[in-house]
């Protein structure tokens, strides 16, 4: 009692707001009295846990550490490993303590020095950690022996070459026959980090001895330790069937744990197993036992049946027979979250069959009733796929189909226009009887791809409806004003309604094919105008089996996976690539070893490889220390595509300053690299005095004083980087703070090309702790304002590119802008105005702009009187930067 008291006493430590106490701390530290000397610790470990800088008080924190009191020792330790790295020298003079406390006779004492000079990442404190360690890993008590094993590996990520040389990984090998279970665990662990890192399977399953130790010890560990051997496990290859089903035996006592992590990794041992098994009866009774650990996980918290149910997608794709019977279990709650209702409709529809589609399709009739719009277009569009998928369920489905069309709700008829043409895709000149209620309903599509959809059905089925060239004409009047979608849809179709109307419809073809071939920008619609024109004007019959002939039958695959992602998948089951169900290298980088150099002459700084974050981080840590480097240029060419500019007139508006906007890129809840929290960053890139400029405002809400900062940016494909050291500071407990660092271009060059979403990674050090977030990096902030080209420097470049090269968009205006106002728009952001033209449309406005590395981009946009959209014809020899330039384009012009 007296002991928990204390403990509850000891948030007082945390309640100083005294100024100036590192020398009234430093002699306390050295009092005489054990129980002052404890208190003084506590005192400095509570400072340093609120971000205080007590780093001055190493060596006297040091000097407490030779002390018999296990409370002490530890809290003196936990010191050690946050501040050996930024005193290395003095971490040094705790070595000889931390070798003593390794042979201690209390293995708690044992266990605790190897543990922190484990933590310690300095090479230093490596070398005099190996004996201690060696010993310790054949230690008499498991506690000892189950630490070192974890320590192996962290020794390893330091100093890989040492660990293998000294025989380490062998130790850890020998482990695994460890009569503790922990330790056998923890030793699995252990090396399947290590193989991570190296590449190299370390744990010898092949071995007939292994996976006896490793069952023998999966039912005496505790949760996690069964999660490791499991993994393990899972990357066996079982012998013979003999030797899977023994394995499955021992295995299937795991499905029932109340750990989740434990019940999907034995799920997928099993799995992996039944891969290997060849008995109809056994694989039956495996598929048996794995249909109630599935469902029981189903009653879980959301975000773990989230998991789960992006698990049981896969195994349901692979394995259907296992939850065939059990689609009830995915029908939805009314307090299920979105992102499970969203998953949960998919398995059923994976899971719809002859004996149950009548019960699917009620309750998603039901669901498509409800007031969530997405969850109710997910519904409708799953009632399409259950009619694809099952032609006994189609007759039930264009039924519930009708119901809900009936309900006149915007979205859900929309949607149902959607679903219905897939059905007709799937069995033409069946189910017709929809044709009148969708034809009802047309005056609420306005969504493209609702439109496209219905004008699709009129063209199919022009000589079953009556007014179909009176439904066309009305969306032929709007050509120019609908979306591509909608206009290559609305030329086919009028196409077919000719083919099957011809002496009434002659008008109607001749204006849609005007409309493609000669009033039309889009190259798509052209040639497509142009091939309809010369087919009809050549062969009208051939033309009939063109595009009136039969169509191939579709299927519904779009939740289906491709089978050796599937199999790579089933594989890594309760890890992150099953629930993206993406490959693993997609989105995580790894640290990867670059083959030596040929080229003696390129600096090996220069290469840039995707890295661990560990290691990437520790790079930054030592860069923060460093500061900039010097700098390095880099520049590439560029340029894209364009017209005949004959009687171009040219003009340049004024150039204003670009407006700011910052972002929340680091929220205070955000944990920094040692999990700290409390520190909050508004930031954005921009363009100001002809540099690009990294505005920053930084907020403390931790409680104490934050100071002590640099920065440091990552490679990046314009090469930014700071020109100066960070400026900013002291701010105090709830206070911000605004910060404007001027950025340098090629510096810092990655040799990876933009992407969209283009951002800058950076790193912010603070006495707090360091922080890593994302910067969003629009172009206009790398585009000079030099990048004014003349008619005659255009010309060429946009005629070299040509239309191949040519990228097209279309801007949606929040209000409609003359030319005057793109131009001068565009100028803010040093889009150059080059010359301009008037045609039918309106007008053309010729830009050019370049970016700090020398890649230009031209582009031609077209301005149409009163309209609230403008066409961005663009071209570089640059292609990649296109996609940046549109975006930049939109952004300014305030797309929406």
């Amino acid at each position: 009692m007296v002991a928990m008291r204390q403990k509850q006493n000891d948030g007082k430590f945390f309640q100083t707001t005294k100024r100036g106490e590192i020398q009234e701390l430093k002699e306390e530290l050295h009092a005489q009295d054990k129980a002052k000397q404890k208190d003084a610790v506590k005192k400095v470990i509570a400072n340093m846990t609120v971000g205080k800088d007590v780093s001055a008080l190493f060596a006297d924190v040091v000097n407490c550490i030779q002390t018999d009191n296990i409370e002490l020792k530890k809290l003196v330790y936990l010191y050690v490993m946050n501040y050996a790295k930024a005193q290395p020298e003095l971490a040094i003079l705790a070595i000889n303590t931390f070798r003593k406390d390794a042979t201690d006779p209390n293995p708690l004492i044992r266990s605790l020095a190897v543990r922190t000079m484990g933590c310690i990442r300095l090479d230093q404190v490596t070398e005099y950690l190996l004996e201690p360690l060696r010993l310790c890993c054949k230690d008499p008590d498991p506690y000892v022996r189950k630490t070192s094993a974890i320590c192996i590996p962290k020794v390893y990520d330091i100093n890989p070459e040492l660990v293998e040389d000294q025989g380490f990984i062998e130790i850890l090998q020998d482990m695994l026959a460890d009569s503790n279970p922990m330790v056998v665990a923890n030793a699995v662990a252990g090396l399947a980090e290590i193989s991570q890192i190296c590449g190299k399977d370390l744990i010898d399953l092949d071995n007939k001895a292994t996976i006896p130790k490793l069952l023998a010890a999966l039912n005496e560990c505790n949760e996690w330790g069964q999660v490791f051997i499991l993994d393990a496990l899972a990357t066996y290859n079982p012998r013979d069937p003999g030797d899977a089903e023994g394995i499955t035996e021992r295995v299937t006592a795991r499905l029932s744990h109340a750990n989740p992590a434990v019940v999907l990794t034995a799920i997928k041992v099993v799995l992996k197993c039944m891969e290997a098994i060849d008995n109809s009866e056994v694989l039956r009774m495996l598929a048996k036992k794995l249909n109630p650990p599935l469902v029981t996980l189903l009653s879980s918290e959301p975000e773990v049946q989230y998991v789960s149910l992006r698990n049981i997608r896969l195994i349901v794709q692979k394995r259907p027979g296992i939850l065939a019977s059990d689609v009830k279990m995915f029908f939805c709650k009314y307090n299920d979250p979105i992102y499970v209702k969203l998953e949960k409709v998919d398995i059923m529809c994976m899971l719809v069959s002859d004996k149950n589609f009548d019960q699917v399709l009620l309750e998603l009739k039901e669901y498509a009733s409800g007031v969530d719009v997405e969850f109710v277009r997910k519904s409708v569009r799953s009632i399409g796929r259950v009619a694809v998928k099952l032609e006994r369920a189609c007759e039930r489905a264009i039924n519930v189909l009708l119901e809900l069309i009936e309900t006149k709700v915007n979205y859900v008829v929309q949607e149902s226009c959607v679903v219905v043409k897939d059905i007709f895709r799937k069995y033409p000149s069946r189910y017709e009887q929809v044709l009148s209620a969708l034809c009802e309903n047309m005056e609420v599509l306005d969504e493209p791809e609702a439109k496209a959809s219905m004008i699709w059905i009129l063209g199919e089925y022009a000589g079953r409806i009556d007014n179909a060239d009176e439904l066309l004409e009305s969306f032929l009047d709007n050509f120019h004003d609908e979306p591509l979608m909608v206009q290559m849809q609305l030329l086919t179709g009028i196409v077919k309604l000719f083919l099957q109307r011809p002496s009434s419809t002659q008008d109607m073809v001749s204006r849609v094919l005007k409309c493609a071939t000669e009033e039309s920008n889009n190259h798509d619609i052209r040639d497509r105008g142009y091939i309809y024109w010369r087919l009809l004007s050549t062969n009208p019959e051939s033309t009939k089996h063109v595009v009136l002939g039969d169509k191939p039958s579709i299927r519904d695959d779009s939740q289906m996976l491709d089978k050796n992602l599937l199999d790579k998948l089933i594989v890594d089951l309760s890890l992150m690539s099953s629930v993206y169900h993406k490959y693993p290298e997609e989105f995580v980088t790894r640290l990867t070893i670059a083959p030596t150099a040929t080229n003696d002459d390129k600096p090996q700084d220069e290469e840039y490889d995707e890295e661990d974050r560990q290691a990437r981080r520790r790079e930054v840590q030592e860069e923060l220390e460093r500061g900039p480097e010097p700098s390095r240029n880099g520049t590439a060419g560029g340029g894209l595509d364009l017209l005949d500019l004959g009687g171009l007139g040219d003009d340049s508006p004024t150039v204003a300053a670009p407006a700011v906007q910052k972002v929340q890129v680091l929220p205070p809840t955000q944990p920094g690299q040692g999990g700290r929290t409390g520190f909050g960053i508004m930031a954005t890139v921009v363009r100001s005095s002809g540099e690009p400029r990294l505005l920053m405002t930084f907020q403390n809400n931790s409680p104490g004083p934050m100071s002590g900062f640099a920065i440091q940016v990552n490679k990046n494909p314009f090469g930014l980087a700071p020109k100066e050291q960070l400026a900013c500071p002291e701010i105090a407990p709830g206070s911000s703070a605004e910060v404007s660092l001027a950025m340098a271009p090629g510096q810092l060059n990655s040799g990876t090309p933009p992407q969209l979403p283009s951002t800058l990674q950076v790193a912010i050090k603070t006495s707090l702790d360091i922080f890593y977030f994302h910067v969003p990096l629009d172009l206009s902030a790398v585009l000079v304002e030099s990048g004014a080209l003349s008619r005659e420097d255009f010309t060429p470049i946009w005629q070299r590119v040509g239309e191949a090269g040519q990228k097209v968009s279309m801007v949606n205006l929040s209000r409609p802008m003359d030319a005057e106002a793109v131009k001068s728009q565009l100028a803010l952001d040093n889009v150059h105005y080059v010359a301009q033209r008037a045609v039918d449309a309106g007008v053309l406005i010729y830009t050019s702009c370049r970016t700090t590395n020398d890649c230009v981009v031209l582009s031609e946009i077209t301005v149409s009187p009163g309209s609230q959209q403008v066409k961005v014809a663009s071209r570089s020899e640059t292609a990649v930067v296109v996609p940046l330039y549109e975006a930049a384009v939109s952004k300014r012009l305030g797309g929406r």
